[in-house]
Parts: structure tokens; sequence; C-alpha cells
């Protein structure tokens, strides 16, 4: 970890008293709100249209292979998003990165009412080009502008806004379809709405306040800018990409996000039109309500740094690990029986509940990405940057994902196959990274991979005192 001002923040909020007055209009609960409401209307009605099973197609083959192509542009619009901010700001990256997902809803509403497939591409295309720059902004502002004592809380609430996007599109879809308890496409309605909230989002993100207007209630300024010339970040942020502590991760945030398209095409295949919504509706619910919880525990600074992220790490790998065992038993099966499972359907319950944690787990495996690179990040800076790779990675692998998941026996069984095995093979090298936090002050990347009994490692001992609990932050 760096040693930059990111990690000279104290954890530990200040009495009443001794916090700066902040006007709501400037407070960082303000920013995160509009921050918040941006998701909802970019990202989250995204995953809103994704979570009815395959963008609410009959079949999942054209629109995972749309998906696949947004994430491809996505890897390239992320790695240039910092050379981005240099010129239009953090601000302007937000709203720029909203642009693309009204014409990705137009495509799945024409191809939905009208057969056509060329609208899904080009939405698709339109959609990596701007999410891509959506996704490092949004990122680097949920990580920069917050209080460090308010960072978990925050995270969980921005990401709320997020679910609430799948909650909203589950609870219209379910009811315009309630009475549909066989396989097909849900209605054209649904997606009218959709592109109405996605064509707000440009307007929600003119709100944000730009980094040195944010009042903190402990006085920091926040300064997410870029001043260096767009080669000199596109090279900086090329070397953090191959540094040993971002690669060790990277098959963790494969597992992490993977799982996406593997859940959405298990959706849209084996379920009804209703229970494809009930889906969608309920798995947001469960999602938000982890999430939040998972915030609490990462902001409880009264416990050491040290123990919050392992404990957080091992219970998210280990119910994961539960979760594809028991996904991979009922695809193997499913694949033989060709079932389409109803809310009334004998043996539903077994089938759904599946899917509910798959998208519990792909929540809080998100969350804690951010926790993860919040604590690699030296300043405001390296947020940028880091912020770019995580989600440039991110994107990587849900090309991969989606782009395998149009293949129908991947799409079936292959890709909870794959994902099981990628969780399997992720959790050693995360570890590695991990296991530092809270315990050692700037490890070199040397040290990154060492055992901890090592002789050549400098580990001091985890502060006793939530004063000194952020030596490894």
């Amino acid at each position: 970890m760096s040693s930059g001002a990111l990690h000279t923040e104290s954890e530990i909020a200040p009495p009443k008293d001794q916090q700066h007055p902040v006007k709501w209009y400037r407070s960082t609960f303000f920013n995160i709100t509009i921050l918040g409401l941006c998701n909802l209307s970019a990202p989250g009605i995204w995953v809103a249209m994704n979570s009815l099973g395959a963008g609410g197609a009959q079949t999942p083959g054209l629109v995972n292979t749309a998906n696949a192509l947004t994430f491809c542009l996505m890897v390239v619009s992320c790695y240039f998003s910092s050379a981005m901010v240099r010129y239009i700001g953090i601000k302007g990256a937000l709203i720029f990165g909203t642009i693309g997902y009204a014409p990705y809803a137009a495509g799945l509403y024409t191809n939905n009412r009208f057969g056509n497939e060329w609208l899904v591409l080009l939405g698709a295309a339109l959609c990596g080009i701007s999410a891509g720059v959506f996704w490092m902004a949004e990122a680097a502002i949920a990580i920069a502008y917050p209080e460090p004592w308010n960072r978990g809380k925050a995270l969980g609430y921005w990401l709320t806004y997020r679910l609430s996007g799948q909650i909203i599109g589950g609870a219209i879809n379910l009811g315009l379809n309630a009475d549909r308890n066989e396989a097909g496409k849900v209605s054209y309605t649904v997606f009218q709405i959709f592109i109405a909230l996605q064509a707000a989002g440009p307007f929600v993100a003119f709100l944000l306040n730009r980094p040195h207007k944010v009042q903190r209630k402990d006085g920091k300024k926040v300064n997410l800018s870029i001043v260096n010339n767009p080669l000199f970040e596109i090279k900086a942020t090329t070397r953090l990409f191959f540094t040993k502590k971002f690669l060790l991760l990277v098959l963790f945030i494969g597992q992490a996000v993977f799982a996406e398209s593997v859940f959405f095409t298990y959706l849209a295949l084996w379920f009804s039109v209703r229970a494809r919504a009930l889906g969608s509706f309920l798995g947001g619910i469960i999602a938000i309500t982890c999430g939040n919880l998972l915030g609490h525990w990462l902001d409880r600074v009264q416990i050491p740094l040290k123990i919050r992220a392992r404990y957080a790490f091992a219970t998210i790998v280990t119910l994961q690990g539960g979760w594809w065992i028991w996904a991979t038993i009922l695809v193997t099966k499913f694949h033989r029986t060709r079932p389409t499972y109803d809310w009334a359907t004998p043996g539903f319950g077994a089938a759904f509940a599946v899917l509910i944690f798959l998208t519990m787990g792909f929540q809080l495996n998100y969350m804690f990405l951010y926790f993860i690179i919040h604590n690699l990040a030296g300043d405001q800076a390296e947020v940028i940057r880091y912020s770019a790779l995580l989600r440039g990675t991110e994107s990587a692998w849900q090309a991969l994902s989606y782009g395998l998941c149009a293949i129908s026996i991947i799409g079936e069984v292959g890709g909870v196959y794959i994902n099981f095995g990628l969780w399997a093979a992720a959790i050693g090298p995360a570890w590695l990274v991990l296991r530092h936090f809270g315990t050692q002050i700037n490890p070199t990347e040397k040290e990154i991979g060492q055992a901890p009994g090592s002789p050549d490692a400098k580990v001091v001992s985890v502060a006793n005192s939530p004063e000194e609990s952020d030596n490894g932050r």
C-alpha cells in the first residue's frame, strides 16, 4: 500500500462540536445521493433490464452477445478515462458516462416489439463507450468524497440505488406480467419506462458538486484532478496494472463479476416470465440489505482494520463457495430435465433460492472490491487510476462472461462450472494482498508475496486503540 494522503486520514469521527459546518447542498451526503441517483438511472436500469433474464428477451443469445460488445468497449474507455479527466474533470466524466445508456434500452425495446436486431448492437456499442468512463468516475467519487468514518456506509448507500433500479424493474415487470406463468419475453411497455429513466441520467449528473466545492465534516478538501498530460496518465495506469498487488487481485475481480451473466442467463433459461420478475424484485431487496450490513461492518473503526478485512473476506468467499456447489448440482440436473419453473411449480424454492443468494453474493463481492481499492490507493490521483483499472478489469471479465454465455452449452451449465473454478483459484492470490491490511505500513511489491513469518517482511503489530488503527490504511 502506498503512503499517500488517503492513509493519513483518521477513521475516527471527531465530536460533533469539533466537526466543520457544511451546507447541505455541498455535503458528502448530498453528493453521494446525486451519485446514487445517477447510478439508478444509468447502470441501475441496465441491471433492471438484464435482471429480467437476458434483457427480457425470449432467448439469451442476442442480448448476451450485445452485452459482451458493451463490456469489450468498456475495457477501452476505462483505460483512457483517467486521461479524459485531465480535460473535462471528474464531473464532466460522470455526465459523459450517462449518455450511452438510453440507446441501449432503446435497442432492447425495438427488438422486443419489432424484432429489430441492429439497434441492439448499436445501443450496446454506445453504452460501452460511455459506460467505462461512468464506471471510473462513480467509483472515484464514491471513494474520495465521503469522510473516512462514513466511507463504508456511503458505499452501501450509493450501491443501494443501483439495486433500486433492479427492484423497480422487477416490480414494474411483475405488475405487468403477474399472470404469465410460461416462458417467453417480457412486455415491451417496461422498456418505454426504462428509456425515460435512463434519458434523465445526464441531467441528474449536472447536480453533482465539483470536487473543490465539496464540504466534508473533517474539513479536508477533495481534489480528484489530473494535472499530468494524457500520455503520462496512460503510462501510470499501465504501470499500476502490472504491479504485483493488482495482478494478484485479477482473479478475485473475475470471480466476482463473471457471475452476473451466469445468474441472469440461469434466470432466463429456467424460469417463467413472472418468476423472472420476482427474481429481479426480491434479489435486489436482499442484496441491498446485505450490502448495507457489510458497509456498517467495514466502518466499525473500533475494530482493527485487520479484523474487519479478514472477517469480511472469509465470510464472502465461504458463502460464495457454498452457493456455487449448490448451483453446480442444479444446472447439471436442469441440463437433462429442461424445466421451466414458475412459483407454482414443485421444486421452485430450491431452484429460485440459489439465484437470490448469487445476486446477494455479487453485491457483497462488488462492494468489497471498493474497500480493497481504497486500501491500495495512496492518493486521490491513484484513486482515479485504480478505479479505472478495477472497472476496466471488471469489464474484461464481464465481456468474456457474456460472450461465453451466448454459447448454448456455456449458458446452460458451463458458466456455473467456470465461475466455480474461478472462485477456487482466486482465494489464494487475493489473500496475499488482503493479509497486509491493518498489519503493515507500506508493503513493497516484494513483500506482497512473502509469507507472514518470513524474515524480510516488515510487519508491525496491529493497533490496539482506534486512534492508531489506520496504520495499514
